[in-house]
């Protein structure tokens, strides 16, 4: 496995507009909030909740989920061919005391010159239209990132380093080597996890 942890699936309806002169940052973290709170009603003998959000912000725009086909092409025209930033937030809830843990991962994703004929193919498929900026990292035909230097699972949904140090708060270790199984999973080769890791240690 890789956390060695068990864990099972609760959607979280919760509203997901953004608020006037909402930042990025505020946003990603009230609605990973919101998210832990509202599965928490139904969450029976869990030790714990885990919700997160991610957002892409290009420039001052800060996108969630195209609402259809055109505006995942208009998004994915927008993006191409130069860097945005990735929010993604983490709260962990834990059920016994009420106890709520935060944090936040922002990485930098240079896109590649894709062309417009690869995103009409691309959005055919579907995909954009239930991520945030309209497009997947870790698609295999799409590929739209050309080198990324930051976290590779925080910009699929879920930093998985930040979830362990967040986990350490509350005295829970992992039962599995999670960065070196991150990397493995998604073969990547992350520079940042030593780091991440490392504020556990201290």
């Amino acid at each position: 496995m890789l956390t060695g942890w068990l864990f099972s699936v609760m959607p979280a309806n919760v509203d997901e507009d953004l608020q006037p002169n909402e930042a990025p940052r505020d946003y990603v973290l009230r609605l990973a909030q919101s998210k832990a709170r509202a599965c928490a009603k139904h969450a029976g003998e869990a030790a714990f909740i885990l919700a997160a959000d991610t957002t892409v912000v290009n420039g001052k725009d800060t996108l969630g989920k195209p609402k259809n086909t055109a505006e995942a092409i208009e998004m994915l025209t927008a993006l191409r061919g130069h860097s945005h930033h990735v929010y993604t937030a983490i709260a962990l809830l834990h059920l016994k005391d009420g106890r709520l843990s935060t944090d936040v991962c922002v990485t930098a994703v240079p896109m590649r010159e894709y062309s417009q004929a690869e995103i009409i193919a691309y959005v055919a498929t579907g995909d954009p239209l239930d991520k945030a900026g309209a497009y997947a990292i870790q698609h295999p035909k799409f590929r739209p990132v050309e080198k990324l230097s930051g976290c590779y699972a925080s910009v699929m949904g879920l930093p998985l380093c930040h979830l362990v140090r967040s986990l350490q708060e509350f005295g829970v270790a992992p039962a599995a080597d999670v960065p070196a199984n991150c990397q493995s999973l998604l073969n990547y080769t992350c520079p940042i996890f030593s780091r991440i890791i490392e504020k556990i240690r201290e």
